[in-house]
């Protein structure tokens, strides 16, 4: 008796089970096509779902920076390319206006002002743009140190640093320099200089890290990857080498240098570039190897040696534009429009106002092309992105 009750309960889930079936084919079956599909695009949005949350780390950064690209007008995008001295008055105003991808800070911004009020300052800049901007400063070590100047600390030059405790204290440098950058609100350094100096009578010698090719070389590196460890933004500069040359803030540079001649000079850039370098500015000089009518800043034939033979995919940016060895050269208008041609991701210039319109009216007359802006403004995003400023 017993083991009839067993099998009468097995057949009676088995026939429950094939039941079931048969009511669900059934429900199929009476379908609207209308229901069918919508059942699809629940499937299908269910799968995507699925799929987003095994996004590798590089889709999720690109589908971030496409998202915002996507709701960018153009204003927007050139907007981005633009790093400015900070102006002397409006400058949340102007943030707002332009869409400024970042501010350079000078001298008379950190005048008289502690760490906590510059640090409230620049929040108050981040807080007025709707993507988060660069916060830039010089700051070389030495001359050429605006931290040292402002009176937070003694920052060395590479040189004197070496000869007093070698990389290890370069390196001790750098984090000091970059977590006081970070309390004040900064996330790009404007250095290292990665020129190559042989007379230590040059313009330029006593910012680089001197005449030996080999330590120079090691010098960028570190340089580059201590500073981008503490999340701050490296830029090489200035390239392609000021060499012995004189000063391009005073007067228009012919630099006579031979390619051969120049080649040694490459090699601190090609160093900073292997190890990961966000961005390279490039100087005015004009250099008759490459292009004997422009200035390196504004000149195509510069620029394909840094994309093409260095392999460098970060941010190229020129030097100050408002400097004589550029400003006398060509007016700030057609500057800007030819640094955007050259290849320029970033224009470090204060004539922004006179100088977006006018990238924005040659890109409707075809004479730039959008998707050249566009893809500026990713290698942009892409840095600031690293930076985590983008989410």
């Amino acid at each position: 008796m017993k083991k009839s009750a067993k099998y009468f309960s097995l057949a009676l889930i088995i026939i429950t089970f094939i039941m079931g079936i048969v009511i669900l084919l059934n429900q199929q079956s009476n379908q609207s096509p209308k229901e069918k599909n919508q059942i699809k695009k629940e499937s299908a949005i269910k799968s995507s779902k699925s799929k987003s949350k095994t996004l590798t780390i590089s889709e999720r950064r690109n589908q971030i920076i496409d998202r915002y690209i996507n709701n960018m007008t153009l204003e927007e995008k050139v907007g981005q390319m633009m790093l400015s001295r900070v102006p002397k008055q409006d400058a949340i105003e102007q943030i707002k206006k332009y869409h400024l991808g970042g501010y350079i800070l000078f001298d008379r911004d950190f005048k008289g002002k502690k760490i906590q009020q510059v640090k409230k300052v620049t929040d108050q800049y981040q807080k007025a743009s709707h993507i988060p901007m660069l916060m830039a400063t010089d700051e070389e070590g030495g001359s050429v140190s605006r931290l040292t100047t402002a009176g937070y600390g003694v920052f060395l030059s590479p040189q004197d640093l070496y000869r007093q405790g070698g990389f290890e204290l370069i390196q001790q440098d750098i984090n000091m320099k970059s977590q006081l950058m970070r309390r004040l609100g900064l996330n790009a350094a404007m250095a290292p200089d990665a020129d190559l100096a042989t007379a230590p009578t040059s313009f330029i010698y006593s910012r680089t890290f001197g005449s030996d090719l080999s330590l120079t070389k090691e010098y960028v590196a570190l340089a580059v990857q201590a500073f981008q460890n503490n999340h701050i933004v490296s830029t090489l500069k200035h390239f392609p080498g000021y060499g012995d040359q004189g000063d391009s803030h005073q007067m228009i540079i012919r630099d006579p240098r031979t390619k051969e001649e120049l080649a040694p000079g490459l090699q601190p850039f090609a160093s900073g570039i292997q190890v990961g370098a966000y961005s390279v500015l490039v100087e005015h000089n004009i250099v008759e190897a490459y292009d004997k009518k422009l200035p390196a800043s504004l000149s195509p034939k510069v620029h394909q040696v840094l994309r093409k033979e260095l392999g460098f995919k970060g941010i190229i940016m020129t030097d100050d534009m408002d400097m004589k060895g550029l400003s006398t050269f060509m007016n700030q208008k057609e500057a800007a429009v030819q640094a955007v041609r050259a290849g320029n991701d970033m224009i470090i210039s204060s004539s922004y106002r006179q100088q977006i319109p006018a990238i924005i009216q040659a890109i409707k007359k075809n004479q730039l092309s959008e998707k050249q802006i566009d893809d500026s403004c990713r290698r942009i995003l892409m840095v600031k992105y690293k930076l985590g400023l983008l989410n």
